[in-house]
């Protein structure tokens, strides 16, 4: 099933999430750092890595929206794509709480504000997890006559036809 958004011919969906997943994952490194060497500066980075991973969760939820309202009812990857997005609900909203717990005090969060951090970071790997099911099982947001030898989504050619590519690309 094609992404109903796309992006230089992939679904944009896709290309978003990388940035909130990674920036939050970041975070919680930094969190870490920061509870084992009690340096206040990983904290803040930490802070500010919450701040940009939760603006880029929201910019990538509605395309994943947009994508799944237009799965078919009644079929595994509805199912799927419906606990996906909850749960990825649940990490913004986690991570949320986090920054929140923060504010006052950006360079010492207190321990509920990592719990949610970690926590977060705990849903957003169940999450993510769901999200490869979709692409890679179950299709979703692949390219419907996607196969091993079809051209480049930028070439302008249907996916359907072959090329014969060197070796090495």
């Amino acid at each position: 099933m094609e992404s109903r958004v796309k992006f230089l011919g992939h679904s944009l969906h896709q290309q978003l999430v990388v940035f909130p997943l990674g920036l939050l994952a970041t975070a919680v490194a930094f969190d870490l750092v920061n509870l084992f060497t009690d340096r206040p500066t990983m904290a803040l980075v930490a802070y500010w890595l919450i701040v940009a991973g939760l603006i880029g969760g929201l910019i990538a939820a509605p395309f994943g929206l947009l994508d799944w309202l237009k799965i078919p009812a009644g079929t595994r990857a509805k199912s799927v794509g419906l606990l996906h997005g909850a749960i990825n609900v649940v990490v913004l909203a986690s991570f949320a709480v986090s920054w929140y717990l923060r504010l006052d005090n950006e360079i010492a969060p207190g321990v509920l504000a990592r719990v949610f951090s970690f926590g977060g970071a705990g849903m957003a790997m169940v999450a993510a997890w769901l999200g490869g099911e979709l692409v890679g099982r179950l299709g979703v947001g692949v390219s419907d006559d996607a196969h091993l030898d079809a051209p480049s989504s930028m070439s302008g050619r249907p996916a359907r036809e072959t090329v014969n590519a060197p070796p090495w690309g």
